[in-house]
């Protein structure tokens, strides 16, 4: 549980920290809709190579960014299983009577598993190089031009930025709780199936809690603030593009123009 990066800001000296948010969710958006073009292992090869680049300029850890996609590998194991009674072209793999492994069911899983893969990567490039008030800035901007048709912009930035600073807060709680309930003599790995829903029960409860506990203080600290959603708002810090920003949107818009390149002529 500890090991979810997800929503965590990294406090570094990089290039990429220094850029603006809005460059940088850009980007995301560019780099997430390439992923999705069929244009098989040489695209994800490229698009693979390059975001390893923006790790690396970050300077993040490739231990941090493995441990934000550990918790996919279930999702795919149970995903393989699953393609392994839906798809049944190619060539026969493994088989025991009546149920076979196909090479066709290994590839999708193969696909969609870099797909998921790729875009846990980049959003953890996207989380660990962003602080959680400039992605709220940068999103309440890049939403402004849908002010026309009465979007609100603000209040929408606010609660993905809320979202996103608290999935580090509860997993800490989580881990709290859990710690908590095993000094208590709770068993959480061993037990029956009645004894282990018990022992999720004594998690969850307390969790939703402590949940619903914070939401009401963030409530009554903005509210004493004088919050007011939809009233017009001042800012001490204002956003601005630089070269670099440029640079960065340019260079996922060619990874995009690549991948689509390959999907429909390679």
């Amino acid at each position: 549980m500890g090991n979810i990066t997800l929503g965590r800001y990294i406090a570094l000296d990089s290039p990429i920290h220094k850029l603006d948010p809005r460059a940088k969710i850009m980007a995301l958006i560019i780099m997430l809709v390439a992923i999705f073009f069929p244009a098989g292992w040489m695209g994800y090869a490229i698009i693979f190579c390059v975001v390893t680049g923006v790790i690396l300029t970050a300077k993040l850890s490739f231990k941090y960014v493995w441990m934000s996609m550990k918790p996919m590998l279930f999702m795919m194991i149970i995903l393989l299983i699953v393609n392994s009674f839906a798809i049944h072209d190619g060539v026969e793999l493994f088989g025991i009577g009546r149920w076979g492994l196909y090479s066709e069911a290994v590839n999708q899983t193969a696909y969609i598993a870099v797909r998921l893969l790729l875009m846990v990567m980049i959003t953890t490039c996207l989380t660990a190089t962003t602080k959680p008030l400039d992605m709220t800035l940068g999103i309440e901007d890049l939403l402004k031009p849908f002010e026309v048709f009465h979007c609100p912009s603000h209040e929408i930035a606010m609660l993905i930025s809320i979202a996103l600073r608290f999935i580090p807060d509860l997993i800490d709680e989580t881990q709290r709780i859990m710690k908590a309930q095993e000094s208590r003599g709770v068993d959480m790995k061993e037990g029956t199936l009645k004894e282990k829903i018990m022992a999720i029960l004594s998690l969850i409860v307390p969790l939703f809690v402590s949940a619903f506990q914070r939401a009401e203080d963030l409530a009554n600290a903005m509210e004493a603030r004088g919050y007011m959603p939809g009233e017009p708002r001042t800012r001490y810090k204002v956003l601005k593009m630089k070269a670099g920003d440029w640079v960065l949107i340019a260079g996922s818009s060619v990874v995009l123009v690549l991948m689509i390149y390959l999907s429909c002529f390679a």
